[in-house]
């Protein structure tokens, strides 16, 4: 079973900084981590590949300091990984990163299963996934809690709802963005950690990819960010004090003047 994790190297939730000029977050030079809820979905590549054989393969997009995300990952159990980074990608919304990815995917050859995480702590849009299985032309399961049957040519999985889950059956190759629910990520073993030291991250660039010039970065982004701001701080709320008819009534002519 071939098996493709997609993940995002994000800013620490500490330390997000914008670009006063482009209105995107600034990346290189900034701490930053494996998106937590992608970590769910290396753990259920890894473990897939344990239950029926194959291989885990995790692609990122994103400036060259997202290597280290691929590093821990192979540390983690995926066995290959590939860096798509390149200039033309700056800017990307999320249907050009998506556009981007699902060009890498073409390159890495037949695969089974795609696997997300539900979304990504910087941008929390839920779009890319389902956005790279628009590009490849393949069905899509969201919000997975627990991948139940799979066969030579179909899957059964666990939908997470509101109300509880449905029982979702797909057929093969699919897409499938994954929530927490679905596992508990395992630490990186020593054996794991020596060998992400010495694994060789493919680079792939726009060229690489085969990418269309006009589908990638600011130019492919059909999202535009006019303006980023900070939100003004809340005022105190007002502690109305007295007899409990005189503050209904007090209360009655507030809110009036807040409808009006």
């Amino acid at each position: 079973m071939n098996i493709i994790v997609c993940i995002k190297q994000v800013p620490n939730t500490t330390d997000v900084k914008i670009d006063p000029v482009t209105n995107t977050l600034i990346r290189e030079g900034v701490e930053s981590v494996i998106n937590p809820f992608d970590a769910y979905a290396i753990e259920e590549g890894v473990r897939l590949k344990e239950r029926f054989g194959g291989k885990v393969t995790v692609i990122t997009m994103g400036p060259p300091q997202a290597e280290n995300a691929l590093k821990e990952a192979i540390a983690l159990g995926c066995d290959e990984a590939i860096l798509v980074s390149d200039r033309k990608f700056a800017g990307s919304d999320t249907w050009a990163t998506s556009y981007t990815l699902s060009c890498a995917i073409k390159k890495v050859g037949p695969f089974d299963i795609i696997l997300c995480g539900k979304q990504a702590s910087d941008g929390d849009t839920a779009q890319v996934g389902p956005g790279i299985s628009t590009h490849l032309d393949i069905p899509q399961v969201t919000y997975v809690k627990k991948i139940e049957e799979i066969s030579s040519n179909k899957v059964k999985v666990e939908r997470m709802t509101e109300e509880g889950y449905d029982v979702v059956e797909t057929p093969i190759p699919c897409l499938f963005t994954v929530v927490k629910e679905i596992n508990t990520p395992r630490l990186p073993s020593l054996k794991g950690m020596m060998r992400a030291k010495s694994a060789k991250i493919a680079k792939w660039t726009a060229e690489d990819i085969a990418a269309d010039p006009k589908n990638i970065g600011l130019d492919g982004s059909p999202t535009r960010v006019v303006k980023i701001f900070t939100p003004p701080p809340r005022k105190g709320g007002e502690i109305l004090k007295g007899d409990t008819s005189d503050i209904a009534k007090e209360l009655v002519e507030l809110l009036k003047d807040i409808v009006i």
